[in-house]
């Protein structure tokens, strides 16, 4: 006689009608309006990428299911996530083939290989990205300064944003960075569209604002005192590199962020207080994606420390002594 097994779990015991499916198609959603601005601005050698970037993950995680032997998890649209978000972190310029090195980091390795969906120890996109970053350093920092809307594929060789701070070139204006009309990876550029794809998220409470509040409100005040107060300064950090690509789409990863709200904001606080770290103090201009990988690592240990105390084991504890 065959019986079906209970399982008990203890509670809070929540229930929701999402799915993984509608949460994924939900990212989805919001990522279109800085897709839509990525092809707008770079033509349809961005579209290429994305495309490349979004079949590389699919077909990575559906030929790692057949020869880890798993059910298939194609459809929950996670890998379509994990390869629009990858190709928003790429130049325009890169080269076609390499797209799919860092697919396969992000899909195999970090994802399947740790047991799928849920399982991984770090933002797949985030890892691919520093793959082909590290593995092709020349051709990930060939930036390009929009075409317009020409559909070119020749995009004219520029410096990013941060970079021309630094000393390289003219600073768009500010009007420039909120719209996207400077250089950068595909995704980062238009302020605008990311922040339209953050606010859908919010109102659809599939990310809660406290992360991308916290991690964009730390690299405020960290650059307001080091740029002298000098609010420009700050507005450009805040609206250059990746940091509003990073802060909405990537540091909120249920897998790879704390759940509880006192966990959410030390991780946040991390990631930019290393972002700061690292475009002040390091070699390169730009450090989101390299501060987010580290707080994912310390996500167990923000969640030990952060989790709340069952009820009555403080009082527990305080009858012994």
């Amino acid at each position: 006689m065959n019986e079906e097994l209970a399982i008990v779990s203890t509670s809070p015991h929540v229930r929701t009608p999402r799915s993984t499916w509608g949460i994924m198609l939900d990212v989805c959603l919001a990522l279109l309006p800085a897709l839509a601005a990525a092809v707008w601005y770079f033509g349809t050698r961005a579209l290429a990428l994305i495309v490349v970037s979004v079949l590389s993950c699919v077909g990575f995680e559906a030929l790692m299911r057949v020869i880890m032997k798993k059910d298939q998890t194609i459809g929950d649209l996670s890998a379509v996530v994990t390869g629009l978000l990858l190709a928003f972190n790429l130049p325009a310029t890169l080269p076609l083939w390499m797209v799919p090195i860092g697919a396969l980091a992000a899909i195999v390795v970090v994802k399947e290989l740790f047991g799928g969906i849920g399982q991984n120890f770090a933002n797949p996109a985030i890892t691919g990205r520093i793959v082909l970053l590290l593995s092709f350093a020349t051709q990930m920092t060939a930036w390009s300064a929009p075409s317009g809307h020409s559909w070119g594929a020749d995009a004219i060789a520029s410096a990013t944003p941060l970079k021309i701070i630094s000393g390289e070139g003219a600073l768009p204006s500010l009007m420039d960075m909120f719209l996207g009309r400077h250089g950068g990876s595909l995704g980062e550029t238009c302020a605008l569209a990311l922040l339209l794809g953050g606010i859908y998220l919010c109102v659809r409470k599939v990310i809660s604002p406290l992360i991308p509040v916290c991690f964009v409100g730390t690299v405020a005040v960290f650059s307001f005192f080091y740029g002298g107060m000098d609010a420009n300064f700050m507005v450009y950090q805040i609206l250059g590199g990746g940091l509003l690509l990073g802060a909405v789409f990537m540091a909120t990863d249920y897998s790879t962020s704390p759940a509880y709200w006192k966990g959410k904001i030390v991780f946040a606080v991390g990631c930019g207080l290393i972002t700061c770290l690292i475009r002040f103090y390091g070699n390169m201009p730009e450090g989101v994606s390299f501060a987010i990988l580290l707080m994912n690592l310390l996500v167990p240990l923000i969640e030990r420390a952060c989790a709340p105390k069952a009820f009555g084991k403080e009082k527990a504890a305080r009858a012994k002594v």
